[in-house]
């Protein structure tokens, strides 16, 4: 008759939330070194001696980094630890910047004031941080003046100049051409001022 594991817990046996997290009899290492609770460093020892420790001071053993020779575990309270855990990745989350690709389509006829519109768009767009992909259809008999039509796409990105920069310069896809702008970085418009030589 097989012995039953007698670590009785909450946290023993769940796998599914732990994304890879071992914790108390799942770290198998022969020797780990190991991190007391107020942060100390306990030394190295087998798991079963750190499991020991951590039964006495009522915590769970957790490896924090399993890829360091040897794995270092901590005598933690696993539901707090996975809580700072979802606490660390959703600030991350808060904190990165999404940057959307947004597109302009213009036609070979367009009008001034058409273009005018599109380009007040585009600003609008670099303006909130945003990539603008500029696009110019043609249709029909149009493909067969492809490059005389290409000055449409430069005097668009000269209007916008001011607060972008060309990312991909005009470059034909199918049908279309394009090319993509990105607002100016805040450092590229200012020269940075030389310090006095002592």
């Amino acid at each position: 008759m097989q012995e039953e594991n007698t670590i009785t817990g909450d946290n023993y046996g769940k796998r599914d939330d732990r994304k890879g997290t071992q914790i108390n009899g799942d770290i198998r290492d022969p020797q780990i070194r190991v991190i007391g609770t107020a942060g100390q460093q306990l030394g190295l020892m087998s798991p079963a001696e750190a499991m020991q420790l951590a039964e006495e001071e009522g915590v769970d053993l957790v490896k924090v980094a399993p890829l360091a020779k040897p794995p270092v575990c901590k005598l933690i309270d696993y539901g707090k630890f996975r809580y700072e855990m979802t606490r660390k990745e959703k600030e991350a989350r808060k904190n990165r910047k999404v940057v959307e690709v947004k597109e302009v389509r213009l036609s070979v006829n367009i009008d001034t004031n058409d273009l005018n519109t599109k380009a007040g768009n585009a600003r609008k767009f670099l303006e909130k941080g945003n990539r603008v992909k500029v696009t110019l259809r043609f249709r029909g008999r149009e493909m067969a003046h492809v490059n005389d039509n290409m000055h449409i796409l430069t005097d668009f990105a000269d209007r916008l100049s001011d607060i972008s920069e060309v990312v991909k310069p005009p470059k034909m896809e199918g049908r279309s051409m394009s090319l993509f702008l990105a607002a100016k970085s805040k450092d590229s418009g200012k020269k940075k001022k030389q310090e006095p030589l002592e």
